[in-house]
């Protein structure tokens, strides 16, 4: 199987499947001196781990990561990050029903009709699970970002189902299970959960995520756009079916009076570019907000086919979130990390010499 690296300096690899011994993960191109250790991704890694409340998967894991590579005497060696997580609760015979049928709405169908095998054991590679690589490598991201440019990525929970959840703040978003920016939503959030779980369905969800103090500059004027990297890096997440860039598909109903962002000589009086104009970062916050889907693998009985493509039902058993996008909100970060650390890295290749001639306010 091709397809498990993303980056061009910033470069990350996943290996692993949800039921199989462990992940693993190789980062390539952080830059040496950057102070780290395990407990720098273990931050992150439990922000997003399962069993964290009775409205997410009841699969326990500790997550706990073991930093392999590229990382001497608690700092980076510019060498490649080699990294484990190993799989500590996997339930196989949970998947033993449904090994001859296809998950309406899952990759079941696709990866056997492009392999001609298929791991049934939790979806195998197409397992939620696999995104544990990704914020432990966006931990190092952000930190890298941080200390480097003072630039903080962060997200919430925007909407979960028909629920819309105002911004108020960001002092609550890691003070409960949602990630909600509004802690007066939380017992509606709970009571609708609880709703759901009890009904054997699932539901979508909205998560927005936000980089702020981004440089001018960062991301190419046609391919390696820096919106299309960021598009491309979500849509990766499992789960996602849309994404936008600041106003995204808002800005169809706006005029071009309206969308275009004027500027003073203190800045942008707008942002409905998102932080990207012509590929390149304004300067601005760049704003993202993805849209996932209801997880597939629920209690219901829905139609399929079976693998001799005869009709059948097919119910799913096991642990699974309800709504996956609950914890999507450090996965939406991480990714975002990288794809800013992987063009900071690019434009200090190429334009590291290059001074903004032109300095706003």
């Amino acid at each position: 199987m091709s397809g498990n690296s993303f980056g061009t300096l910033f470069c990350l690899t996943s290996f692993g499947e949800s039921h199989g011994p462990a992940y693993g993960g190789v980062v390539d191109g952080c830059p040496p001196g950057l102070e780290l250790k395990n407990e720098d991704l273990q931050k992150e890694l439990d922000r997003r781990k399962p069993g964290s409340s009775r409205h997410v998967t009841q699969r326990r894991e500790t997550d706990a990561v073991e930093i392999l590579s590229g990382v001497y005497e608690g700092k980076t060696t510019g060498t490649a990050i080699g990294f484990l997580i190993r799989n500590e609760d996997q339930r196989s015979k949970d998947y033993a029903g449904i090994a001859g049928k296809f998950r309406p709405g899952h990759a079941d169908y696709t990866y056997l009709q492009k392999y001609g095998v298929r791991d049934a054991r939790g979806g195998g590679r197409a397992s939620a699970r696999e995104t544990v690589i990704r914020v432990a490598a966006g931990a190092i991201a952000k930190k890298w970002l941080r200390e480097r440019y003072g630039v903080g990525v962060r997200g919430y929970l925007a909407q979960l189902g028909p629920i819309a959840i105002p911004f108020r703040s960001w002092d609550s978003v890691d003070q409960n299970a949602f990630f909600s920016p509004d802690p007066e939503r939380i017992q509606e959030l709970e009571t609708f959960m609880d709703q759901l779980r009890e009904s054997g369905d699932s539901v979508g969800a909205r998560v927005n995520v936000v980089a702020q103090k981004v440089p001018v500059g960062w991301g190419e004027p046609v391919y390696g756009r820096l919106d299309a990297d960021i598009a491309a890096a979500m849509m990766s997440i499992n789960a996602v079916k849309g994404v936008e860039i600041g106003a995204g598909f808002a800005s169809v109903a706006q005029k071009g009076s309206e969308h275009g962002d004027e500027m003073a000589p203190r800045g942008f009086l707008g942002n409905n570019n998102g932080g990207v104009l012509g590929g390149i970062s304004t300067g601005q916050d760049v704003t993202v907000s993805i849209a996932l889907k209801p997880t597939s693998s629920i209690r219901l009985p829905r139609r399929t086919i079976d693998i001799h493509g005869q009709a059948t039902t097919v119910q799913t058993a096991g642990r699974h979130d309800p709504c996956v996008g609950i914890r999507a909100t450090p996965i939406a970060e991480a990714m975002l990390a990288c794809v800013l650390m992987d063009h900071a890295l690019r434009h200090r290749a190429q334009c590291g010499d290059v001074t903004p001639p032109v300095a706003l306010r």
